[in-house]
């Protein structure tokens, strides 16, 4: 179909077609690729948190992502793990619940870098290194706003 200043005729139906109806569908398409893109922006968003501070953990810092429409937490390269029996990931969202999730360390040398959020966590204020077998709070780091999670 062609669009002009004037009345013109579709090739397939012979049917008039106004200026009206041609600037609708341009505008509909206009904002539907406005939308593509606004979303992809979003999708592609980082959010890099201040560096860890605490008795232990007190390097380096945790970026949050989304890849695949998965929310991921990610230690920077400079992040030393603590020397302690059992740290774990821990986040701490914006009404205080706080979520204890996987070991960051794994058989061997091993750690956990990247973690894959659960679903059940709507928002991300802070990050914590937490201690299972003392029960404490190693380190922390926190994101400058709460992190929306975004839906799955």
């Amino acid at each position: 179909m062609q669009c002009s200043l004037r009345m013109v005729f579709t090739r397939e139906s012979k049917k008039k077609v106004s200026t009206k109806d041609c600037m609708k569908k341009t505008l509909i398409a206009a904002f539907a690729a406005l939308a593509l893109v606004t979303t992809t922006a979003f999708a592609d968003e980082t959010h890099i948190s201040t560096k860890f501070q605490g008795a232990k953990a007190t390097t380096g810092t945790v970026t949050h992502t989304v890849k695949d429409g998965k929310n991921i937490l990610t230690l920077s390269d400079d992040f030393k793990v603590p020397g302690t029996p059992d740290p774990h990931w821990q986040v701490v969202d914006s009404k205080g619940n706080t979520y204890l999730l996987q070991k960051l360390g794994i058989k061997g040398d091993r750690v956990n870098r990247s973690i894959t959020l659960p679903a059940y966590v709507q928002d991300i204020s802070k990050v914590q290194i937490w201690c299972a077998w003392a029960e404490v709070v190693l380190g922390e780091a926190s994101f400058q706003q709460p992190v929306q999670v975004s839906s799955r």
